[in-house]
């Protein structure tokens, strides 16, 4: 027994040794779950370093964006005009460690005709700040309020689409203001849930300061969406995704991708036809 191995150790009695193996077993519990907490940013967020500027796609055109929020804080991305007048909007939120702005080649693929915006969290890229629940949720709605401001695109229609991380920024932002529909790909009902599933033998629900809680919002949303879910998912399991559409306010479509995990979905056959058929019927 670890209680007589340590007895012999430490020259003590069986009990008490056994007392000393228990306060050390806590002591270092709460160690690691004091790190965790001091911590979680890192490993919450996971910032990609600026990637060079990608092109659009033929006949598109590209303008560079440096968007400064209401704390002076600058975020970096790009907008993406197709060679229509007054085309819909869909605004991309990227995944836990992307460029958002990386997307751009594939945003005819992907969304059809339609205007697309790409911006960086902070911290991410060519982004300023340091990421955050918080700043992250009140950055979405001051990028909408800008994009709803421009002439250029039909402020009317706008949809968003959340990709896993993101998919905890596009819903908030979709139950504070008007869009025609949503698309989320591999998303969740909250961090916390997928975050007992990575650390179960922690108390992550007293732990985690950003807990995007989509669920949470889930049912205001009246707006259609679009779930994408990648049956191989080993990062956010397809449970979570299922739950959260079980929640939404408005109707909700499943399209699944089996063979598919987290970080390739997007390659799957379909993928891009599927967000396109929906946004054709809804934007």
């Amino acid at each position: 027994m670890l209680s007589s191995w340590a007895a012999r150790i430490f020259r003590v009695d069986p009990k008490a040794a056994l007392k000393l193996l228990l306060l050390a077993a806590a002591l270092a519990y709460l160690a690691v779950a004091a790190w965790v907490w001091l911590a979680q940013e890192r490993l919450v967020f996971h910032p990609m370093p600026a990637a060079p500027r990608p092109a659009a796609p033929a006949g598109w055109r590209i303008e560079a964006l440096t968007l400064r929020m209401r704390d002076g804080v600058a975020l970096d991305g790009a907008l993406l005009l197709p060679p229509v007048e007054q085309p819909p909007l869909v605004i991309y939120f990227g995944g836990n460690a992307e460029d958002a702005t990386l997307e751009a080649p594939e945003v005819e693929r992907e969304y059809g005709p339609r205007a697309v915006l790409l911006v960086n969290y902070r911290g991410y890229g060519r982004s300023g700040g340091q990421p955050g629940e918080a700043a992250m949720a009140s950055d979405a709605l001051e990028i909408y309020d800008w994009a709803a401001r421009r002439g250029d695109i039909d402020a009317s229609r706008i949809a968003l689409h959340g990709r896993s991380l993101g998919s905890g920024v596009a819903v908030p932002l979709a139950a504070e203001r008007p869009v025609r529909c949503v698309v989320l790909t591999t998303p969740f009902a909250s961090a916390v849930d997928v975050a007992r599933e990575a650390f179960p033998w922690l108390p992550v629900a007293l732990l985690m300061r950003h807990r995007f809680d989509s669920g949470r919002r889930a049912g205001s949303v009246k707006a259609p969406a679009l779930f994408l879910v990648a049956e191989r998912d080993e990062v956010i399991a397809p449970r979570h995704a299922r739950r959260l559409a079980a929640l939404w306010g408005g109707p909700a479509e499943e399209a699944s991708f089996p063979g598919y995990a987290h970080n390739d979905i997007s390659l799957a056959p379909g993928y891009g036809a599927a967000i396109r058929t929906f946004l054709d019927r809804h934007l």
